[in-house]
């Protein structure tokens, strides 16, 4: 039993459930580097790892009524080929150093990314409320559909995006949009994405399946323990070490 892999599932578990985000923000950088696993296996792991912890998230949030399905269907109809596409290029290119290399860059982008949108979550908000003078709705099905196409890529390359930026996504183009309906229809549409970016991973052999299992022995109860401490921890401070961790692990990558 592999018990530093199962505190490590625990550790992002409690992460997640505590702020909503940082599954993957954290979990990839973890792989790489407590775990040294190639920075495509890490990738491929990490994403059976969302889809597998997102699911039972998903089906809560739709029999809740939190799911705008018009709105995941739209985006799921550019990010599904988007991941598709991405996953063949690297099929057909194979993993050469140059891929490890961009796959490793890429990474370092997004967690950076992700770490200015949790910190300024709330300007986002503000933000859309400003655009919807310029977005008519007859726009916003296609921005939808881009949006979906951005996040298949980044997902497929990264394994991050589905949660913290696809939620910012549609909280720009749809500010109207409750803040729980927001949560469940990014979950709802980063389970399908990251399970199809996770087959095709999958399929390339970029998956430690012995290693998933661990983590996802550690992840459940750390989810449920998040979810409580989150009452009486401050949002403030969560967020604010969330950001600190993703702009360290970001600049390390990179470098």
């Amino acid at each position: 039993m592999d018990y530093t892999a199962i505190l490590s599932g625990f550790g992002v578990g409690a992460i997640v459930g505590m702020t909503g985000v940082g599954g993957g923000s954290l979990m990839t950088p973890l792989l790489l580097s407590v775990f040294k696993l190639h920075p495509a296996v890490a990738i491929g792991t990490d994403l059976w790892f969302a889809a597998l912890t997102k699911t039972t998230g998903s089906v809560a949030h739709h029999r809740a009524g939190h799911v705008d399905w018009r709105i995941t269907r739209t985006m799921l109809l550019g990010s599904l080929p988007a991941a598709v596409a991405t996953i063949a290029v690297m099929h057909l290119s194979g993993l050469t150093r140059g891929w490890s290399t961009a796959l490793t860059f890429s990474l370092g982008i997004a967690l950076l990314l992700t770490a200015v949108v949790v910190a300024y979550r709330r300007v986002w908000h503000a933000l859309g409320l400003r655009l919807e003078r310029y977005l008519p709705a007859s726009r916003k099905p296609a921005l939808t559909l881009a949006s979906g196409v951005v996040l298949g890529i980044l997902v497929s390359l990264t394994s991050i995006g589905a949660g913290a930026i696809g939620a910012t996504l549609i909280m720009l183009l749809y500010p109207r949009l409750e803040a729980q309906r927001v949560v469940g229809t990014d979950i709802a549409h980063a389970v399908p994405l990251t399970l199809v970016a996770g087959i095709g991973h999958a399929f390339l052999g970029h998956v430690d399946w012995a290693l998933l299992g661990a983590l996802l022995i550690g992840s459940m109860p750390g989810i449920w323990i998040g979810a409580k401490l989150t009452r009486r921890m401050p949002e403030a401070l969560v967020r604010a070490l969330l950001c600190a961790s993703l702009v360290t692990a970001g600049l390390k990558v990179i470098h």
